[in-house]
């Protein structure tokens, strides 16, 4: 005799035997099954990863105008680079004032008194032959400390590095000048 008592039929549902016991499916229904996207991707994943993507644009944006080693572009990276930007920033440069002139010899030109006008291109080449001056001063100097400071190791670029930063206007440098004026680089 049997312990165990019968199991009912759970696979008597289930054909047995060859074949597949199903309806072959139209060539429409298995174009439909075969038809979704590559990615699947929702409303929502995509506005999660949409403001994923601009919080660590911000973070980044943030960071290089801080100075943070970790997000500032290759250009800026580096002990030397650091050293010439607190150096450059720490001074007063005729350069900054470089774009304001321009402005106003552009309103100059403007006037109809041709006195004016000449004599406003002429103040702006010489201002601009100041700036060169400092400019070229400021990449000798640049050069010279960074020597000093750092050994003969010094980068390539170091002075042009310092030049062109004379020419932008303070509050539009990026990295963000973290020495005052009058400040020494550390």
């Amino acid at each position: 005799m049997a312990k165990n008592p019968a199991a009912p039929d759970a696979d008597a549902t289930v054909p047995t035997g060859p074949g597949k016991h199903r309806p072959t499916p139209s060539r429409a229904e298995q174009e439909a099954a075969r038809k979704r996207p590559l990615v699947a991707d929702t409303k929502e994943a995509r506005a999660r990863a949409k403001a994923e993507l601009a919080s660590q644009r911000e973070r980044a944006r943030i960071g290089m105008a801080n100075g943070e080693e970790k997000y500032l572009p290759v250009r800026d990276r580096g002990p030397q680079r650091r050293f010439v930007r607190d150096l450059v920033d720490g001074g007063w440069h005729p350069g900054e004032l470089l774009m304001p002139l321009m402005l106003i010899v552009i309103l100059l030109s403007l006037v109809p008194n041709k006195a004016i006008v000449y004599y406003g291109f002429a103040a702006l080449w010489l201002y601009i032959l100041v700036v060169v001056v400092d400019m070229i001063i400021t990449s000798v100097r640049v050069k010279k400390l960074a020597r000093e400071k750092f050994a003969d190791r010094t980068e390539k670029g170091l002075g042009w590095y310092g030049a062109m930063r004379t020419i932008q206007m303070r509050f539009m440098r990026l990295p963000k000048p973290q020495v005052k004026r009058g400040g020494r680089p550390v």
